[in-house]
């Protein structure tokens, strides 16, 4: 079941699993280092730069726990964020997919999507402003039989 919120309706990707032509300076990149083009995509999105390692180490390590890990996690969960955050169509059971039998050509896809939509973190640049403070002036006026008024004046 896919959710949107009714004024995010949900689009497609900017490009396609296989459109490596619309952007080759990418599918160069991940041509001649796959694990530099997935560390980079990782890390525009704001996540580790070294968290599509995990792609690579956990598949050796699950094997020789003797267990079989076939979806690679990095992929499959930056896929995932990277659709809800923008609200592109798809679902979990076509990422799985993709992610399984197209590992290299869904992080092209990602990073060129990232690069249409040059999201990167947000910088806030805050400066300090001086503060100035406005206090009424009090000023006592003598009054006859020796009692006193006082007035507040702004500035």
């Amino acid at each position: 079941m896919q959710h949107q919120m009714a004024g995010n309706p949900d689009t497609d990707w900017g490009s396609g699993l296989y459109d490596c032509f619309e952007d080759a300076s990418t599918c160069c990149y991940g041509f001649w280092c796959c694990p530099c083009l997935a560390c980079t995509v990782s890390g525009r999105f704001g996540e580790n730069n070294f968290l599509p390692l995990c792609d690579i180490i956990s598949p050796a390590i699950t094997a020789s726990c003797g267990i079989p890990l076939c979806v690679p996690p990095a992929v499959l969960s930056l896929r995932a964020a990277i659709r809800h955050r923008y609200h592109i169509k798809g679902s979990l059971c076509k990422d799985i997919a993709v992610s399984c039998f197209c590992l290299w050509c869904s992080w092209c896809q990602m990073h060129r999507e990232l690069k249409h939509r040059k999201k990167g973190p947000n910088v806030i640049v805050v400066q300090n402003q001086p503060v100035v403070q406005m206090q009424p002036t009090v000023m006592m006026v003598p009054q006859a039989g020796f009692m006193t008024q006082t007035v507040v004046m702004s500035q």
